[in-house]
């Protein structure tokens, strides 16, 4: 099975259910499936995590970043420099949409950028100055595992509709998924010096299984689940899937929403 068959019936599921709100065209939809297809197919594709935003939304540029524990700070991908910019301003300050969004795992959504926030002075007023009107801060997480952000911006002052940050927050799932599976490919994973392999193999297998069953997920993307979750805790994959085996963890109240 092809990445285009394994994610097209969830990504036409969330097309149909984003077409209810608002004036929505036939194209604006093409143009959502489009781009969460690409987001779906970046590793394969080797391609940008932040172009699939403006083809689908009404931005100027976007900004994909991990924040703080346990992948660091540091952008992954900005369409532009202005995007690049409001990255490392916010990480310079400490402070600003993405770390709001990511702080209270809800989209920060400021039509005006230059209006006054009690939320983050300092970057409301360091960013003043730049050609960005609306900003718009989506926190990237599966379950309680924080991962980072995404800042989509426009050079006018302007708001989203409501099918639009609906379509937002399917992409930033999709993007949250493939920044997982690059920190943990990038990342080495806690061995137990006492597995033996064979056994090993058989209970992350039986475990993958599990979680493919219960999240209806592809077998690769059941795996990533089971990986950040050990990643997370700082566990073994070995001792997760020998817990989840076992249901002593029910991994879909972890990862819910995935």
């Amino acid at each position: 099975m092809s990445a285009n068959d394994s994610l097209a019936p969830s990504v036409e599921f969330r097309v149909r259910r984003c077409a209810g709100g608002g004036s929505v065209t036939s194209l604006d939809r093409s143009a959502f499936a489009a781009a969460a297809l690409e987001l779906s197919e970046t590793e394969e594709n080797k391609s940008s995590l932040c172009w699939p935003f403006l083809r689908a939304l009404p931005i100027t540029g976007a900004a994909i970043s991990t924040l703080g524990s346990p992948f660091g700070t540091e952008t992954i991908c900005a369409s532009d420099e202005q995007a690049a910019r409001i990255d490392e301003l916010q990480f310079d300050l400490g402070e600003g949409p993405c770390w709001q969004a990511l702080s209270t795992h809800r989209p920060v959504l400021s039509s005006d950028i230059r209006t006054p926030s009690a939320a983050w002075p300092m970057f409301a007023q360091a960013i003043g100055t730049s050609e960005v009107g609306g900003l718009f801060a989506f926190p990237m997480f599966i379950g309680s595992l924080n991962i980072g952000a995404v800042d989509l911006y426009a050079t006018r002052p302007g708001s989203l509709s409501a099918s639009q940050i609906d379509d937002a927050t399917v992409l930033v799932a999709l993007a949250a998924r493939q920044v997982l599976r690059r920190a943990l490919l990038s990342r080495p994973v806690v061995t137990d010096e006492s597995d033996d392999e064979g056994y090993s193999r058989r209970v992350v297998h039986q475990a993958t299984g599990m979680i493919l069953a219960q999240l209806d997920l592809p077998a690769a993307d059941a795996l990533l689940v089971l990986r950040g979750y050990a990643f997370s805790h700082g566990r073994t994959v070995r001792d997760v899937a020998t817990d989840v085996v076992a249901r002593r963890i029910t991994i879909p109240t972890q990862f819910d929403g995935l």
